[in-house]
């Protein structure tokens, strides 16, 4: 049970604090010394060396950066404020709809900066004193901001899709495409709900009276459309190279970086000294994400060279139901996960032990993504340590208990987990299959 026993340590070592990186790299060095061949370590280059390489790996991983960069930029033009302020006046006369105007800048936000981060803190800065101000109750209010902040994990271009491609060997365009639908219909379930929720406790969110906006309706109208139009059409460009084979998704992302550069000068935020810091903070992300993929391709050579991917994959094998059984184990595994870790680590420590069982199953591997993509998501949300929910308390003003956050959440996980079920049961909603196609 050697081979089984490093990812327990791992585990419990990433649940002390210890960072992610540097013990993924620490326990597999310590693992290939004690209980294999030491002279194997000497892969070690080779192996990073690959990662980096011009083609497969290294090829998709490019896109990450380059991504990370157009999304700040983005947020550094102060995207999200002119959105939040237009939409919030065209569904200000909807009861809910100050939330409703959350979700779509979300979704918006999503889809062309992919930071969750940076979503949740610009849209908590914003909307939420809105909101509070306007009466809405505390826990409509943050759950809106946490869930709406968190679909740039799965509404493309996504760095987690990129990441999930990466791991499972996928094309990252069939990802971005397959995601498409489940991230609209996830959209549309946040919406009903508010709608539902405001139908049921009108007191949690009233309507904005008119006085409150002091233009005409067709003013307000064309604010918003000046507001959206121009992120929404960088989104067509990006998203629409990618479908129509137009472009790699490394190639849609430096025409997306160019985009928003243009973006950032015709909203005249535009300056050398915003160029540089949203460079050094990609750098840091950038950094931060890659040094766990090398921390993490040294922990599953030293999970192989141990033994333990034969064992796992044994183990997953004798799970009664065969490929429904493993599915629902690894989908709650990865949910019991998500209250303790990142989506990252969980990708790095998790899917390279399955991916060999998902081959072997006959699963389709865009599909088995797309639910952990989904999966994932909820790891952002999910307390006690979803970073969203620290995300919004850190900017969220003093009278915003964590238990509000909290509470607030909850209903959107459990629609997050109601999306997940139907993609898992029906994948042919969502125009995909559950079965791996055939090379004949």
């Amino acid at each position: 049970m050697i081979g089984i026993s490093i990812f327990l340590v791992a585990l419990l070592l990433l649940l002390f604090g210890y960072p992610v990186a540097f013990t993924f790299a620490a326990i597999g060095i310590a693992f290939v010394v004690l209980f294999a061949d030491p002279s194997q370590l000497a892969q070690i280059p080779y192996r990073i060396y690959a990662n980096m390489g011009d083609y497969g790996e290294g090829q998709v991983l490019m896109a990450v950066p380059l991504f990370i960069f157009m999304g700040i930029i983005l947020q550094r033009t102060k995207l999200a404020e002119q959105l939040l302020e237009s939409m919030g006046q065209l569904f200000g006369s909807l009861r809910g709809g100050l939330a409703i105007s959350t979700i779509l800048v979300g979704a918006l936000l999503a889809a062309s900066t992919g930071v969750v981060g940076a979503s949740v803190v610009a849209m908590g800065l914003i909307s939420l004193p809105v909101m509070l101000r306007h009466g809405y109750k505390t826990e409509l209010a943050t759950g809106t901001i946490t869930a709406a902040g968190t679909l740039g994990q799965i509404i493309p271009p996504s760095i987690v899709l990129i990441i999930l491609g990466d791991v499972l060997n996928v094309p990252v365009g069939d990802l971005f495409r397959a995601a498409l639908k489940p991230g609209l219909v996830l959209i549309a379930a946040y919406v009903v709900y508010v709608l539902i929720y405001c139908r049921l406790n009108p007191s949690a969110a009233p309507i904005i009276p008119q006085t409150d906006v002091n233009q005409s309706r067709g003013k307000v109208i064309r604010q918003a459309l000046i507001a959206v139009i121009p992120p929404l059409a960088l989104i067509l460009i990006v998203l629409g190279s990618i479908f129509n084979a137009v472009a790699t998704p490394t190639e849609s992302s430096a025409l997306g970086c160019l985009g928003a550069v243009v973006l950032a000068i015709l909203y005249r935020k535009f300056s050398v000294q915003m160029l540089w810091e949203s460079a050094h903070d990609t750098v840091k992300i950038t950094a931060m994400v890659f040094a766990v993929l090398l921390g993490a391709s040294i922990f599953s050579m030293g999970f192989s060279y141990t033994g333990g991917e034969h064992q796992v994959e044994q183990l997953l094998l004798s799970i009664p139901g065969e490929k429904w059984g493993f599915l629902i184990a690894i989908m709650l595994l990865i949910t019991l996960l998500g209250f303790f870790l990142d989506y990252i680590e969980i990708s790095y420590i998790v899917l390279p032990l399955v991916y060999a069982v998902v081959v072997e199953l006959g699963i389709n591997q865009v599909w088995f993504a797309i639910l952990v993509a989904m999966n994932l998501q909820t790891s952002f949300l999910t307390p006690p340590f979803g970073f969203a929910l620290f995300y919004l308390k850190g900017v969220a003003p003093n009278e915003v208990q964590t238990a509000h956050i909290y509470r607030g959440v909850i209903p959107f996980i459990a629609i997050q987990l109601a999306v997940l079920m139907s993609i898992l049961l029906f994948p042919e909603w969502y125009g995909m299959s559950a079965e791996q196609p055939s090379l004949w």
